[in-house]
């Protein structure tokens, strides 16, 4: 197995972020700084490795079994895992088993995140090959022009960006619905700030077919089977 998928694969990150620890220098096998060609071998139980690997000095554990969980991330939680930041979402997962988020929500929006240990399934939804959907509510600071949606819609310029084609509809004098298949950095605030708008408040309410429904602020659940396939269809 290549190295990058067993380090997915154990929960410790996403294959994209393996990639990343294996190129820094952060990875460790047998004594040796790890390259993007090193292979590994598996017990019986095709869970632990037999080589000996590091991240950043400390040992990796084996391979975890699945698990996914629906988290609403309230506002003024940072989506990142600093244990030192007290407004960290890390301080609301438990210790067992390693949870990552899939993608991130910033720090004044709140709504569904994705929490899970499959590494692999995070390459697939964090990967902008997959266009996977993303779902959000959004109240503005004033009430909507006439031609709001249609130029949400088509796609935002600002920097040196120009948004995706997403799909805009308004659902009130100054609130609307947008999908979108991008995760740019605070996209919906920077495409409405183009536009002349200030978002006042962003909730996210589904990742591809997982609905946040009515989970509360703070409050997390593990996903049903048929909310698992769905996800890995």
């Amino acid at each position: 197995m290549r190295l990058a998928k067993y380090l997915a694969l154990t929960g410790l990150c996403s294959r994209r972020a393996a990639t990343r620890f294996i190129r820094d220098g952060r990875i460790n096998i047998d004594g040796r700084i790890a390259n993007h060609i090193d292979t590994i071998s598996l017990d019986k139980d095709q869970r632990q490795c037999l080589q000996v690997i590091l991240f950043d000095g400390e040992p990796i554990a084996a391979i975890e079994s699945p698990h996914y969980y629906a988290f609403h991330k309230p506002v003024g939680i940072d989506s990142r895992l600093l244990p030192d930041n007290p407004a960290s979402l890390i301080h609301f997962l438990p210790p067992t088993p390693r949870l990552y988020p899939v993608g991130r929500l910033d720090k004044d929006s709140h709504g569904l995140l994705l929490l899970t240990n499959d590494g692999e399934l995070t390459q697939r939804l964090m990967h902008p090959s997959f266009a996977h959907k993303k779902h959000y509510l959004v109240q503005v600071n004033r009430p909507l022009d006439d031609d709001f949606c249609q130029l949400m819609a088509q796609g935002v310029s600002y920097k040196d960006i120009t948004t995706l084609p997403c799909t805009v509809a308004a659902t009130g004098e100054d609130r609307f619905s947008i999908t979108l298949t991008q995760g740019l950095n605070r996209q919906i605030r920077r495409m409405s700030q183009a536009l002349g708008y200030q978002v006042i408040d962003l909730k996210r309410v589904a990742i591809e077919s997982l609905q946040l429904g009515d989970l509360a602020a703070g409050e997390m659940r593990p996903l049903t089977a048929t909310e698992i396939t769905a996800l890995k269809g």
